[in-house]
């Protein structure tokens, strides 16, 4: 039996990378898929993929760090589909211009915490009442491994995932009695179009590239995790930031 059954579940940034593989596999396992993209383009291409591939989705543009526009996501996923069991909160990235906390832009600061941060924050807010009026299911939200070690000029960034994962560990204890289970990964270095354009010619970057003991992950990998901690398989995890990153913060 397909491991997402008669479950909804909505990803936000499934337009590209991580959120649309991730996206796809939901599919291909079963689930009803909503499709939050601010990007009305690419969430649409998902979507046809995902229907294309025999699966069922659809897509709303959606602004993560505007608490109208992902509140009427959600809404609207419940209106259509009848519940929500499953909330991936993806959308999220850094950018070039990021730095350490003495060089940084404070807009890309601001930025960070907006898209990241508090998109996450947001998705909770208002996600985890309709899992829970759903009868309980699974947050899975998107940490990264710079929020579990130390790394150089990403400080925006770093800030932004270091407090999903804490926020992960509090929604987990707090909703956990009410059938949520609330979790995160951290990838690693993930090989999609955009992040490929950050590793080239950043040394530093480069150089976390070459610490990786298995090679560098891909969006399956990623995708693969979220499936695990959206299903049944991890029915009794909560809590934890799961580090999907080739050894890398063991070396």
């Amino acid at each position: 039996m397909p491991r997402l059954a008669g479950k909804v579940a909505l990803v936000t940034g499934a337009g590209t990378g991580i959120g649309r593989a991730t996206a796809e596999l939901f599919a291909r396992e079963g689930a009803r898929v909503v499709i939050a993209e601010i990007d009305a383009t690419t969430g649409e291409e998902t979507a046809h993929r995902i229907a294309t591939a025999g699966g069922e989705a659809i897509a709303i543009p959606t602004d993560v760090g505007e608490p109208d526009s992902i509140q009427a996501a959600i809404g609207r996923a419940v209106s259509h589909y009848g519940g929500l069991h499953v909330l991936h909160n993806n959308a999220g990235g850094s950018t070039g211009v990021d730095s350490d906390a003495v060089n940084a832009p404070l807009e890309e600061f601001w930025r960070a915490i907006r898209l990241d941060l508090f998109g996450t924050f947001l998705g909770c807010r208002f996600g985890i009442p309709e899992i829970i009026r759903s009868g309980g299911g699974s947050v899975i939200n998107m940490a990264s491994v710079v929020a579990l070690m130390g790394f150089p000029g990403r400080d925006c960034y770093t800030a932004a995932k270091g407090g999903i994962a804490s926020l992960t560990r509090s929604l987990a204890v707090e909703f956990g009695r009410q059938g949520v289970r609330v979790n995160a990964i951290a990838p690693t270095i993930t090989l999609t179009e955009r992040v490929r354009a950050l590793v080239e010619g950043n040394p530093a970057m480069q150089g976390l590239a070459d610490q990786h003991l298995l090679g560098l992950g891909e969006a399956r990998d990623m995708a693969e995790a979220a499936l695990y901690l959206a299903s049944d398989a991890s029915r009794i995890v909560t809590g934890i930031i799961l580090p999907v990153d080739s050894g890398l913060v063991t070396v």
